[in-house]
């Protein structure tokens, strides 16, 4: 196993952070095994450094180190898979900045990192919003998918925000939906899909983009609109939204 102390010079981090993150890559690599790093594999998850530990674990070990800032820094920077995904559920919401957000998602090179980032941290932070716009122009590709992951995760978790903000995202998505990367296109339709379950006014909005892009003539436009419209245009979809609304 790789030590951390290679990383405490270069974090600036030392004492009982070093010893937790020595004790919590350890812990993760007796609950590594091949089964579930081919199963990485066979589910497009690319790691440089995995033990191929299950998310059950990951939680369990979530539970017992609590919220933990300066941990959650030490863990991203021992390059480790899980470790970086244990950074998700240790860090403190409030305490993450815009810059450790960028730098953060520079460092994605897989979707399972991604999406656990945004969905379980990200989305709980005052900056989801700008990191949404400012992503969502960028080039590399699993820095453009946070930007609709993070949406979708928004979407479906902060019960409390407008609309407005949603609905100016319609031009996110549309300006993006010709990027054919499998990755970027997914994360499209999901955060169109999301936004379209918030409520009623929303879910006419998102029917209304997903029908325009199914009618597009890029081969990526029509699939992803094509494959929201399956998902907001349920019976059950519109039951709840009108419902709610």
């Amino acid at each position: 196993m790789a030590a951390y102390a290679a990383t405490e010079d270069r974090s600036g981090r030392g004492g009982s952070s070093v010893k937790e993150v020595d004790e919590s890559l350890a812990w993760l690599e007796r609950k590594g095994t091949q089964r579930n790093r081919d199963g990485m594999a066979h589910f497009g998850i690319v790691a440089k450094k995995a033990f191929g530990v299950s998310m059950d674990s990951i939680h369990i070990l979530a539970k017992k180190l609590g919220r933990d800032h300066e941990l959650a820094l030490a863990l991203w920077d021992t390059e480790w898979y899980e470790a970086r995904l244990l950074a998700a559920f240790v860090d403190e919401p409030a305490r993450v900045t815009p810059a450790q957000m960028n730098r953060w998602a520079r460092d994605f090179d897989n979707w399972g990192i991604c999406d656990t980032l945004c969905f379980k941290l990200f989305d709980k932070t005052p900056h989801a919003w700008s990191r949404i716009d400012q992503w969502s122009k960028r080039r590399e590709e699993f820095v453009k998918r946070a930007a609709f992951a993070l949406l979708a995760s928004v979407a479906l978790h902060d019960k409390e925000a407008a609309t407005e903000p949603f609905t100016k995202s319609f031009a996110l998505i549309e300006r993006e939906s010709t990027d054919d990367r499998n990755f970027v296109k997914k994360g499209v339709s999901w955060a169109l899909r999301s936004v379209g379950h918030r409520n009623a006014v929303l879910n006419r909005e998102a029917t209304r983009v997903a029908k325009r892009l199914a009618a597009s003539d890029d081969a990526t436009a029509r699939w992803i609109g094509k494959d929201a419209l399956k998902d907001i245009t349920r019976p059950s979809i519109i039951a709840r939204v009108n419902r709610d609304s």
